[in-house]
């Protein structure tokens, strides 16, 4: 039995902001860490979460994160933003390019921003829904390092690369979407590791191209697609959009986020924002209740992203995380 024990939001978020700080990070790139690790851990996505701190650390120490590098704008011409990451966190560089991205949008109807020499980035979903919570449309690619083989092979070649869509509704919190295109997110397994637990053998599969309910096995080996094919070609599809096109590392050139071997990994993020105002006139809102309508009007269905806000719910009622002690102990030593 995995001993737990529960702490409040404040003392969730001074733990992995101390760790960071006394570990060469700015106080700065330290608040939007943690801003970003604790919102995961309120909408139930740990693997997001606090158990990522042990990592950042160790590569904080080696240099293969650089904690004190601020994000910087390229250029940004019209609608268009190139944000570089500077091989820092991922956080304050997506934070930059949506501060940006929204008054543009508004302005021209439709921006996007391209974020290179990036790192770990975390819910995407949570990225996504700032921007419809400024009443835009927003869609989020980035390419994560070698997890996926291609269709038909079994060494890993894509990462997880994950895909977020958010929308706003009248009245209600915005419409998230967010995937990563492995049959389950990365972090779930690493979780999984860290607990000393097993794994479903349709996960991944190991080095030898064979199923594991191992989740050590898994993370030396690959993880297998959403939808089979479909979830390759995806896969692809992400590469392109995040890697190719904001010229940084595709997923097999990247290193890992999970431990502080080789340099920087240099992946890519691509974020693109619409403004409905300019295509609908003014029927947006109305269209979009229609579909939610129609989806819940059948018996057992409910929205994407609803038990994520459920979790976010509850969690925000107690004002409580749930932790278990040997993260604990490990983070508070790191501080």
């Amino acid at each position: 039995m995995i001993k737990t024990l529960q702490i409040s939001e404040k003392e969730a978020w001074d733990l992995a902001f101390n760790a960071l700080v006394n570990n060469q990070t700015s106080k700065d790139n330290a608040k939007e860490v943690a801003d970003a690790l604790i919102s995961a851990e309120f909408d139930g996505q740990p693997g997001h979460g606090l158990s990522r701190i042990p990592s950042y650390v160790e590569q904080l120490t080696s240099g293969k994160v650089k904690g004190n590098e601020a994000p910087s704008i390229l250029s940004s011409n019209g609608s268009v933003i190139k944000v570089d990451a500077n091989n820092g966190f991922a956080y304050p560089a997506i934070s930059l390019a949506i501060k940006e991205i929204i008054p543009i949008c508004k302005k021209f109807g439709i921006a996007a921003a391209s974020i290179s020499r990036s790192h770990h980035f975390g819910q995407a979903g949570r990225h996504v829904e700032i921007l419809s919570e400024n009443g835009l449309i927003g869609l989020m690619f980035g390419n994560t390092p070698k997890a996926i083989p291609p269709w038909g092979g079994t060494k890993a070649l894509f990462g997880t690369n994950p895909i977020a869509f958010s929308t706003p509704r009248d009245n209600e919190p915005p419409l998230v979407i967010d995937m990563s295109l492995s049959k389950v997110a990365r972090g779930k397994v690493m979780v999984a590791n860290q607990h000393n637990e097993k794994i479903p053998e349709d996960w991944a599969i190991d080095s030898d191209g064979k199923p594991t309910s191992d989740p050590k096995k898994a993370l030396a080996g690959a993880m297998l697609p959403i939808g089979d094919a479909k979830g390759s070609a995806l896969a692809l599809m992400v590469e392109i959009l995040a890697a190719g096109l904001t010229g940084s590392n595709f997923g097999f050139e990247a290193s890992s986020f999970l431990d502080a071997e080789g340099g920087s990994p240099g992946v890519g993020q691509l974020i693109i924002a619409i403004d409905p105002s300019f295509f609908s006139e003014g029927g947006f809102s109305e269209r979009t209740e229609t579909i939610v309508s129609s989806i819940l009007e059948q018996p057992s269905t409910r929205l994407p992203g609803d038990r994520r806000i459920q979790k976010r719910k509850l969690r925000e009622s107690s004002n409580k995380i749930t932790i278990s002690s040997e993260l604990y102990e490990k983070i508070n030593s790191l501080s």
